[in-house]
């Protein structure tokens, strides 16, 4: 049963059937194949329970503040501050891609929209100021991902749903990762820079009046990132009320700016149904999968397989992470974390692994399939902003930003606290 679905699914994958509806084939070829009842007769009933849940309500208004704030301009803003606060940095610009995306991060919860959002914004700079193009796009993509790991974050939330954790204690335990990662990111250009200095560019001379006046330019999203994640700590909303909190906050914004449209709106909220459908179509088909895999056995045929294998938690904290960053190259994101965390979830908590820490750990790994080839969703964004150019300068630079993310798995395992520290203090 194992090999076959891993056939099937690879297969289907190979043929560039949209992940969501390969994960749907696999479970409609499954059920015929190992069940002994009619499957698929419970998928209505399955496609109805998967998508009424309430928590996942946060999904399309998080990406719906994600649309606002990148068609009302604010990116760009955004963008020019951070170039002029950071680009003194060995690396120039390179630092405020990550930078920007920190920020963006903190206002999206998507790391495609993340990486689409400053990418569109940066990628003209690389001719502009001499940059070495590999390495800067490099940067657009890696910075891209931190979009999954700072709150508020869709993945987060899909995580809680998924194995009943409490969404606030994980956006807590992101935060400090998620900077960590941000300043992780920025060493690595600096390492690279400092070995090759001409990556760098040309400097950008900015005074420190320029400086500061560019601060209004930041407080947009760090207002936001304070009203989505204050009113969950505050105890006056829950994430999916604080995400209809930074859309009203967005659209505030905007028509203070004088860029609150209708052509606006109409494009953001296209944005956002597509965005949704995509993610629904996958939390409805992985969930299918998972039931035909759970009927049929195969999920507790894989998970007797694992812990037959005997293996100390250190030894199976290392099995995972080979195991996600293999699948990583295989899968999309959304639906890798759907198909598996089911069946890791479990056995890494069974061996003592706290389930907030895991979902961080698991996030990080994920972050790392996102610029890893070949469905390394963050790297076909980036290379689809490029008006020229092959997909391998796109990968060569975000290889060094995967050692970033090793590095940061690594801190995590040595210093669980990094991760479990801010929900310990504040006791959510």
């Amino acid at each position: 049963m194992i090999a076959t679905a891993l056939i099937l699914l690879l297969v289907l994958i190979g043929l560039s059937i949209p992940v969501g509806a390969a994960l749907g084939v696999l479970g409609l070829a499954l059920d015929p194949l190992f069940s002994m009842l009619p499957l698929s007769r419970a998928l209505g009933e399955l496609s109805w329970s998967a998508s009424n849940e309430f928590l996942l309500v946060a999904i399309p208004l998080f990406i719906l503040l994600g649309e606002i704030l990148l068609r009302a301009g604010f990116a760009e803003r955004m963008y020019g501050a951070m170039a002029l606060w950071l680009s003194w940095l060995p690396g120039g610009l390179m630092h405020a891609n990550i930078g920007a995306s920190t920020l963006f991060a903190a206002t999206s919860g998507s790391s495609v929209a993340t990486a689409a959002t400053v990418g569109t914004v940066a990628i003209p700079q690389i001719k502009r100021y001499g940059y070495n193009e590999p390495l800067f796009l490099g940067s657009i993509a890696a910075g891209g991902t931190l979009g999954i790991l700072i709150p508020p974050s869709i993945n987060l939330v899909i995580y809680g749903v998924l194995t009943n954790s409490s969404v606030p204690k994980l956006y807590l335990a992101g935060i400090i990762p998620g900077f960590a990662l941000a300043a992780l990111f920025m060493l690595t250009v600096i390492v690279a820079c400092l070995i090759k200095p001409a990556w760098g560019g040309k400097r950008i001379k900015a005074s420190w009046r320029d400086r500061f006046v560019s601060l209004q330019h930041l407080l947009p999203p760090l207002g936001i990132f304070l009203m989505v994640v204050g009113s969950i700590y505050a105890g006056l909303a829950t994430p999916t009320e604080a995400a209809a909190l930074g859309v009203f906050g967005a659209l505030v914004l905007a028509l203070f700016f004088g860029r609150l449209t209708l052509s606006m709106l109409r494009e953001a909220v296209e944005g956002t149904m597509r965005s949704t459908a995509m993610i629904m179509l996958i939390v409805i088909a992985a969930g299918f999968l998972n039931f035909v895999m759970s009927a049929t056995g195969l999920t507790d045929a894989m998970t007797n397989s694992i812990t037959g294998l005997g293996l100390s938690p250190g030894w199976m904290l290392l099995v995972i992470v080979v195991f996600y960053v293999i699948l990583g190259c295989f899968m999309e994101t959304l639906s890798m974390m759907i198909v598996t965390i089911p069946l890791v979830a479990p056995i890494m908590t069974g061996l003592g692994f706290d389930p907030i820490w895991l979902g961080i750990v698991i996030i990080v790994l994920v972050e790392t399939a996102l610029i890893t080839p070949p469905v390394g969703m963050n790297l076909f964004v980036v290379h689809s902003l490029r008006k020229s150019g092959s997909m391998n300068a796109v990968i060569v630079g975000s290889l060094p930003f995967v050692g970033a993310l090793f590095a940061m798995i690594a801190l995590l395992a040595a210093f669980p606290q990094l991760a479990l520290w801010l929900p310990r203090v504040f006791g959510t």
